[in-house]
């Protein structure tokens, strides 16, 4: 592979999706919750220990099922970082929520648990942390948080599957977690997502909410003669071949995690010359946590800096790219939420972020990725 075609992300494939997929057509069932959902199901539950798991068509939707859950009301707020995607946001202000962003960990970027207590009103309903590059926020002392203050915590650990804290899978620990399998997840499904039920007071009625409403799953187990329409929903289910591809995919998720794995750790070791020179700063991994290597992201001194080296190494073939820009400075952002004090890491580090290619095949270009980079910094 030549310097001049890396992709940022390239979507891999097992070899046996097709063939799932083309099983399920032939069993004649391509809606929603037929055998491959089943299964992925199954293999979700005995992964994180979740009371229920229910695919959904992406993260979005399982964050907007989680907010439906939670009953957030007009004016209820949503403690949550500012650094992260649109969706964390959205699913509660869709309810009219209101998202309260906090400021980031430097070392994690992870949300800053010790700010969590000082946001919190009377109108607090929910903690939302996101597990920011698959690695884990301090959920101890934000589940801690939660029970003096009777919230909710919901975990966004759209990034997040096949990584732990403390030995508990993420999106396990919360009373709801959601994950994501966009392409440009490490277990992928195209679009999809899932959501995390561990806390059984919420099962009965995700299972409504996800088939628009209604108590069809009930029906199909014979506990009522006929399905209706008995509270608010909509169609949250993804298509039996979107689970078929990602039946594939969890059928090797623990070789896809050390395939990438190994990849991000070649980085953090080629790396660890310029972070000493002062060059750069690598991720941080506290201990307790256990990462999926999501992604491998460097911090450069400056935003100049940053555009600067994104724009070298595309010239040389290499694609790159920065991250999220925070909500809290997003025109949405500041119609819809507010802030709790200042977000000086948030403004800084969304600034210098800058994220390398990591794709499981990567391997063989990886070292032109890293003496090109290498190159810019010198």
């Amino acid at each position: 592979m030549n310097a001049d075609c890396i992709p940022f992300n390239k979507p891999y494939m097992t070899g046996r999706e097709l063939l799932h997929i083309a099983q399920a057509h032939a069993d004649g069932h391509l809606s929603g919750d037929g055998v491959f959902t089943k299964k992925c199901h199954a293999w979700l539950e005995t992964y994180t220990g979740a009371h229920k798991a229910l695919l959904t068509h992406s993260c979005t939707a399982a964050l907007e099922m989680s907010a439906i859950l939670a009953d957030i009301q007009p004016g209820d707020e949503v403690i949550m970082p500012s650094y992260t995607f649109v969706s964390t946001a959205n699913a509660f202000t869709l309810r009219g929520g209101v998202p309260v962003f906090v400021d980031i960990r430097p070392d994690t970027l992870c949300i800053d648990e010790t700010l969590i207590e000082a946001a919190i009103t009377s109108r607090t309903r929910v903690i939302v942390p996101v597990h920011y590059a698959g690695v884990a926020c301090e959920m101890d002392v934000i589940m801690d948080i939660a029970g003096r203050y009777n919230l909710l915590v919901i975990e966004d650990a759209a990034q997040g599957i096949m990584s732990d804290y403390k030995g508990k899978p993420l999106g396990s620990i919360g009373h709801m977690g959601a994950y994501s399998f966009h392409e440009t997840k490490n277990i992928i499904s195209g679009e999809g997502g899932a959501l995390l039920i561990n806390d059984e007071r919420f099962a009965e009625r995700a299972e409504i909410i996800r088939e628009k409403g209604t108590n069809r799953g009930q029906f199909f187990r014979g506990q009522v003669d006929k399905y209706t329409w008995v509270d608010i929903g909509s169609s949250y289910l993804p298509g039996e071949v979107i689970a078929a591809f990602l039946w594939a995919q969890m059928e090797e998720a623990q070789d896809i995690t050390q395939r990438r794995i190994h990849i991000w750790q070649r980085y953090h070791e080629a790396l660890a010359t310029l972070e000493c020179a002062g060059k750069l700063r690598r991720p941080v991994i506290p201990e307790g946590c256990e990462h999926n290597a999501h992604m491998y992201y460097v911090l450069l001194e400056s935003l100049d800096k940053r555009t600067e080296v994104i724009n070298q190494l595309k010239s040389r073939g290499v694609n790159s790219v920065f991250h999220y820009v925070p909500l809290h400075s997003a025109p949405a952002g500041k119609m819809f939420g507010r802030t709790s004090g200042e977000l000086p890491h948030t403004a800084n580090l969304s600034d210098r972020l800058l994220r390398l290619p990591l794709w499981v095949g990567l391997d063989e270009a990886q070292d032109l990725v890293i003496s090109e980079l290498q190159n810019a910094l010198a």
